[in-house]
């Protein structure tokens, strides 16, 4: 071998053994614990004592524990948004103002199809508490008998709804309104209070009974008050007979924008009927909106305050209310976008009469962050509920419209009081006997979360919002009444025949208190390059290492083991394989071991040379003899077969 070989072969090995050239899996580990720039690695190798070793893999692991801890939180806090709020002063679109009376029909022209109705409720009024609402205002009675108010008559209300009349501490037996006599109640007794707040039980309570179409299952809806009862029992009968109504003769017998809005101003300049649009609803009747979409242009205002909104003198009509379905005056009024749906009966605010009720408005738009961040919807297309309104998406409109499709699906027909599915009518008894019990039962499966309609509906990623802030005033004043009253009646002689009584009217007021608008936006908090340095921070704060280091850690811990493994493994794989294809040859006898020979079989001490010539020969064996010498290698040569002259010897002589 040549020399520089030699001097590369000794450096080669006095070095240490690196990545899957180390033998085992140990000697790869105390490389890497000498050669990383990781602290604590190579003060577990290099240490000296037991106990200073133990502590330094304490410290290394619970390092590693944290780093990987942290990281996890950074990992799973990812998707986290920041909220930050921008306030924009700037001239704003006025939002759409939906106006509708509380009594929806007029009495007088709906009082037809409800005199049947009306009769058998006044006449259960009498047989419970002794008084029709005529009588209201006279001492009360004793209730009369219970027969003696349907002589002559045959209730057909009362037979599709039977009301009845629990005693204290009975729940199996109830009073019918209609025959007078106790009889036994099937089904459940659902009370319709509140179940968080504890009302007091009153000593007779006044409920209703609804049963199945094959009136298998009955169930009995009690309230802690007859008020309540009364008005739900009549409630369910009016819906049904309206639902039978057609759109355009309910329109009719509406209130019209002219008898409605009396006066109307906005940002100054005069306005009337023609500035509003019609929308009907079936619990509300004909309400009117201002600033829809439908009109040519969108109204806005660049000024805040009361004379720079909207002002409208309504008139209410009181005469015209109806007893048994409503129990206040005024009107209801909701602020909205110009294409979302108005829903009055859920968040509409009421206005009192012989009052001016000032709402102030702040405008908040909201910008919410769709998946993975949250779990909201651009334009609910994503949503497996089909809308059913002629309006944008909203969460209201999801919740609305998965109950109706429910109903149409387990009833059988539509609720009135919301919008009609594809190929859908609304419940009536003609079509559907027992329709209500089916309603019922899924409202409180509804109201339970039961049906999934909450689980599935999600919010909208961007909305508006506008905070109101009421004021009342009483109006007219006293001193004003008398000149404001006759003028008002002069200038509504047209659409209004009698003379106006303040308890009639109500004025509104709808402005901006200041033009601030405020935007809610939603960003993502962190980003991939933000992740990557807080990454850095954890493994620098407990390993003082680096990404470099961690793909050392790669390199070592998987690809260096596991190439150390795979070779083990082939190793292993091939001498299974060639001790499998090896030829198999007979056995060969026993040969004789140094332990088995019988001629040192003497003794257990070491042979010395006093023994050993005390050894008897081997059996059969000859002793060399020494062979005679061979006399011609005595003989000497000379080197050189020529000498030279002067290196003669001369000869003696």
């Amino acid at each position: 071998m040549a020399p520089g070989e030699k001097i590369k072969a000794k450096i080669k090995k006095n070095l240490p053994v690196t990545g899957p050239q180390a033998p085992t899996i140990k000697e790869l580990m105390r490389w890497y614990c000498l050669n990383t720039n990781t602290h604590g690695c190579r003060r577990i190798v290099v240490s000296r004592g037991r106990l200073r070793r133990l502590l330094w893999i304490l410290f290394t692991l619970t390092a590693v524990a944290l780093i990987f801890w942290q990281c996890a939180l950074l990992i799973l806090s990812f998707y986290t948004v920041s909220v930050s709020i921008k306030i924009h002063f700037q001239k704003l679109d006025f939002p759409a103002v939906t106006i509708c009376n509380i009594n929806p029909y007029k009495y007088s022209t709906v009082r037809p199809l409800l005199a049947d109705l009306e009769q058998e409720t006044k006449a259960a009024l009498k047989t419970l508490y002794g008084f029709s609402e005529i009588e209201s205002h006279r001492k009360r009675r004793e209730a009369e008998p219970w027969s003696s108010a349907w002589e002559g008559t045959q209730p057909k209300f009362l037979n599709l709804i039977p009301l009845m009349a629990f005693s204290e501490g009975e729940t199996s037996k109830a009073t019918d309104f209609l025959t007078g006599q106790k009889r036994r109640v099937s089904g459940n007794i659902i009370h319709k209070a509140s179940d968080v707040m504890h009302v007091q039980e009153s000593k007779e309570v006044v409920g209703f009974q609804l049963c199945s179409n094959d009136t298998s299952s009955c169930a009995v809806y009690t309230f802690s008050s007859g008020v309540n009862a009364i008005q739900e029992w009549y409630k369910l009968h009016y819906m049904n007979i309206m639902a039978q109504v057609p759109l355009e003769k309910k329109i009719n017998m509406s209130y019209s924008a002219e008898e409605l809005l009396v006066t109307c101003f906005f940002d100054g300049v005069s306005c009337d009927a023609r500035n509003f649009t019609l929308f009907h609803h079936p619990m509300y009747g004909n309400c009117y909106t201002f600033n829809n979409k439908e009109n040519e242009t969108i109204h806005s205002t660049s000024m805040g305050g009361s004379e720079y909104g909207l002002q409208v003198i309504l008139y209410i009509n009181e005469e015209e209310y109806n007893p048994f379905l409503v129990s206040s005056t005024g009107a209801k009024v909701i602020v909205h976008r110009q294409d979302e749906y108005p829903f009055i009966e859920d968040v509409g605010t009421e206005i009192e009469t012989a009052m001016a009720t000032s709402i102030g408005m702040h405008l908040t738009e909201s910008f919410k962050l769709g998946e993975p961040y949250s779990q909201c919807t651009e334009d609910g297309s994503d949503v497996p509920i089909k809308n059913i309104y002629n309006a944008v998406y909203s969460l209201q409109i999801c919740l609305h419209s998965c109950f109706q499709t429910k109903m149409v699906e387990r009833c059988g027909c539509a609720q009135y009081s919301q919008p009609l599915p594809p190929a859908a009518n609304y419940c009536n008894y003609q079509q559907h006997p027992n329709w209500m019990y089916c309603y019922y039962e899924l409202h409180q499966a509804f109201v339970q979360e039961q049906l999934g309609c909450q689980s599935v509906c999600r919010e909208a990623c961007s909305f508006k919002e506008w905070t109101l802030t009421t004021s009342l005033a009483q109006w007219p004043s006293v001193v004003s009444e008398k000149w404001l009253l006759r003028i008002l009646t002069w200038d509504q002689g047209q659409q209004i025949k009698t003379k106006l009584n303040k308890t009639d009217l109500a004025k509104l007021l709808i402005f901006y208190k200041d033009l601030n608008q405020r935007s809610i936006m939603e960003s993502p908090a962190n980003s991939v390059e933000m992740l990557l340095s807080n990454f850095g921070g954890q493994l620098g704060l407990w390993m003082s290492c680096s990404v470099v280091c961690v793909i050392e850690i790669i390199e070592v811990f998987f690809i260096d083991s596991l190439s150390i493994i795979a070779r083990h493994q082939w190793q292993k794989a091939k001498r299974w394989w060639a001790h499998r294809q090896a030829p198999t040859c007979p056995e060969a006898p026993p040969s004789l071991q140094g332990q088995d020979n019988p001629v040192l079989d003497i003794d257990d001490d070491l042979p010395t040379f006093t023994s050993a010539l005390c050894l008897p020969p081997a059996p059969g064996a000859q002793v060399p003899g020494t062979p005679p010498p061979r006399y011609n290698t005595l003989r000497l040569e000379r080197a050189f077969s020529n000498q030279l002259t002067d290196t003669q010897v001369p000869a003696e002589s």
